[in-house]
């Protein structure tokens, strides 16, 4: 019955979506409605199946697990972020004279054998 459940919500999906571009000459109110339709329609019939429900309870799972984290303050996302500022930089200086010197080294041999 899942199974069935699934595809179903799946069909109905598919339905809003064809169901908005078939009536591409409707006003767009009735276009988004038909899509809005199937894709409340789809989830609302998800919703019966154990996968919906699995569903369901992580995501009130994840919020409660979101609640127990310990945000970091001001002065230490300021820090990261400044460290990592500076790593950015040094990366790219880093590749700018390994680049430049890669091309150094291209154009001697390129003079070389001319």
């Amino acid at each position: 019955m899942n199974k069935f459940k699934l595809t179903l919500a799946i069909l109905s999906i598919i339905a809003g979506v064809v169901g908005f571009y078939y009536l591409r000459d409707s006003a767009m109110v009735v276009r988004v409605l038909l899509l809005l339709l199937g894709i409340i329609l789809g989830i609302t019939i998800a919703w019966f199946t154990d996968q919906g429900k699995q569903f369901y309870a992580f995501s009130r799972e994840s919020i409660e697990e979101t609640k127990k984290v310990i945000w970091p303050g001001r002065k230490e996302t300021m820090q990261t972020a400044g460290v990592v500022f500076a790593f950015v930089i040094a990366m790219a200086a880093f590749l700018w004279l390994v680049d430049t010197g890669l091309m150094a080294i291209i154009r001697f041999v390129m003079d070389q054998e001319g």
